[in-house]
């Protein structure tokens, strides 16, 4: 019903996935894009390996689906990458997950959440490696345009 109302539906995250949360800075600077756009969504599909990923743009947040056990897994890293608004997501919290056919962006649609790179099936997440490189490439991206912006 949620999906019908809202196009979104607020799913419980921790027992069967969860999610990285990424910030659209940090997903724009390794896919070279300039915001939400199909070459992002594709560059994304490619680096995360056909990994589902949904895909904020009110919010320029990506979230990468992953296994239920990162965020525990993950603890420490998950608090260094902090400073970057990086974020796992797991028990107790809820992602809104979009219609599975809002699969592209369309700005002042009724949602403007959408799947970035639709879930294949269920029992298909992103790799927490191929997150995890994403994240370190976005980081040391990053880390590089603010040395290019502090020495203009």
């Amino acid at each position: 019903m949620e999906w019908e109302q809202h196009g979104l539906a607020l799913l419980p995250l921790g027992t069967l996935l969860s999610a990285v949360r990424l910030p659209q800075r940090l997903v724009l600077a390794v896919t070279g894009g300039t915001g939400p756009s199909g070459a992002v969504d594709t560059a994304l599909d490619e680096i995360l390996e056909g990994g589902p990923v949904i895909c904020d743009p009110d919010g320029q947040r990506y979230y990468a689906l992953v296994p239920a056990s990162v965020p525990d897994t993950w603890h420490e890293a998950a608090d260094e990458w902090r400073s970057l608004d990086v974020d796992c997501l797991g028990r107790g919290t809820y992602l809104g997950v979009p219609r599975v056919d809002l699969v592209a962006y369309a700005p002042g649609g009724r949602t403007s959440s959408y799947w970035a790179v639709p879930m294949q099936s269920a029992a298909m997440l992103c790799a927490p490696l191929s997150v995890a490189r994403l994240i370190a490439a976005g980081q040391h991206l990053l880390a590089e345009q603010a040395g290019e912006e502090g020495s203009a």
